[in-house]
């Protein structure tokens, strides 16, 4: 027997799994935790992680009929045989990777370069989507940091402004209530005193607007 369904990736018995470089947990459905193994597709997917010499990162194996409903997969997809993988191509360079994969005797490739990852499985020879685009390095560019000079951070700048001018509002009211206690020699100055807290106020809202709207904007461009 090739294939084998548990209710329960943690009720797979230890001596059966046989796949060093990997977990039933890896292997399961995202959705509800079942799993098909099918030992052909996982024996090529061992000898694929021992010819590649680095892991293989796996977002999709096994999908139950739900699930794979849920997440759009095709009606007869080979995940709900436990025959396909989806596999991040994040510490890959996807041409080798592919050219791998065919030798170690994969047969089905799914090419999503805007998600960074490749669909192989053991079903008939096909393919499908756009090609990956060429890469100097082994591996994909590392992504910006955001923010990793706080003195650039539209975040930042806008909350230290506006903790600046509360100080310093609070600062004034301070210093004005001590003016109406003294000489009133000094007491003109108040109304001047006035307009300063207030406009320390002002600057407080605008760094306040700063912030919120910074945070927004990041967020409406996935920058979170």
């Amino acid at each position: 027997m090739t294939t084998q369904y548990f209710a329960d990736w943690r009720n797979v018995p230890e001596p059966l799994w046989r796949w060093a470089n990997f977990s039933p947990e890896e292997i399961a459905c995202r959705g509800d935790g079942t799993i098909r193994i099918d030992e052909v597709a996982l024996d090529k997917l061992q000898a694929l992680r021992e010819k590649l010499g680095v892991p293989l990162i796996v977002h999709s194996a096994y999908r139950s009929p739900g699930y794979n409903r849920q997440v759009g997969g095709a009606e007869h997809s080979m995940h709900l045989q436990g025959a396909a993988f989806d596999i991040s191509m994040t510490n890959h360079d996807p041409e080798c990777f592919e050219k791998a994969a065919r030798a170690v005797g994969f047969t089905g490739f799914g090419f999503y370069p805007r998600q960074n990852f490749m669909h192989i499985d053991i079903g008939r020879a096909r393919q499908w989507g756009d090609p990956f685009p060429p890469r100097t390095a082994r591996f994909a560019p590392e992504p910006p940091r955001l923010r990793e000079n706080l003195t650039e951070s539209r975040t930042m700048k806008g909350g230290g402004a506006a903790g600046v001018a509360t100080i310093g509002a609070a600062g004034v009211e301070v210093v004005q209530q001590a003016v109406a206690d003294t000489q009133s020699a000094i007491q003109p100055l108040i109304p001047y005193l006035d307009s300063l807290r207030w406009a320390f106020i002002a600057v407080a809202l605008i760094g306040v607007s700063v912030t919120i709207y910074a945070r927004w904007d990041d967020w409406r461009k996935g920058r979170r």
